[in-house]
């Protein structure tokens, strides 16, 4: 990626999070990254493009990042440790303020962007939920998960994990967003409560 697109990027994110789709302009993108207007509209063609992009990258770059941090379960790796990784690694990445405005930036302009909430739930909770589904197939097959519906059981582990912390970080505003001690015991009675659900029965 070139030094003027990254810088581009920069700045419209900065404008696009603090103020909306609509109150911003390519005049003040052009002016924060140090480039002329031509130059951002040659990068991008359009504003809705630069704002699509932005929204869909940011989405990618946490994915990646949880990927990259919890390892996939492995023969010998318990499902508690698999799973406590996971939610800890998940609610370090995505409780943040930047990742908060972007969700409220996403439902504000759902009806002109009708697919941007698909490709935020694509890449954000999809993705979580699909790598938990191929976890889970692995665990059913020694028998830590008794569930019938893999997809269901990985659905219910994501929205345990990140459902409250989330909500509230949503309609509270970011000082709403739990600090780590209290992420990680949330994480914790999380795994604790999917395990009772679908946890190898003793």
């Amino acid at each position: 990626m070139t030094r003027k697109r990254q810088s581009i990027l920069a700045a419209a994110t900065d404008l696009f999070l603090q103020r909306g789709f609509l109150a911003t302009n390519m005049d003040e993108v052009a002016a924060i990254a140090g480039v002329s207007k031509q130059t951002v509209y040659a990068h991008f063609g359009t504003k809705e493009a630069l704002f699509l992009e932005i929204v869909t990258g940011m989405t990618g770059v946490a994915g990646d990042e949880l990927q990259e941090q919890v390892a996939d379960p492995v023969d010998g790796r318990p499902i508690e440790a698999f799973l406590l990784d996971f939610a800890e690694q998940q609610l370090a990445i995505v409780m943040t303020p930047r990742l908060m405005q972007l969700r409220r930036l996403v439902i504000g302009e759902a009806e002109r962007f009708p697919e941007l909430g698909k490709r935020l739930h694509a890449k954000g909770p999809g993705r979580s939920i699909a790598r938990l589904m191929k976890a889970f197939a692995h665990y059913g097959a020694t028998g830590d998960v008794e569930a019938a519906d893999l997809a269901a059981a990985a659905s219910f582990f994501n929205w345990l994990v990140m459902g409250a912390p989330v909500n509230d970080a949503m309609l509270l505003g970011d000082q709403a967003i739990p600090d780590a001690e209290a992420l990680r015991v949330h994480a914790v009675e999380s795994v604790r409560i999917f395990l009772s659900a679908y946890g190898r029965k003793p």
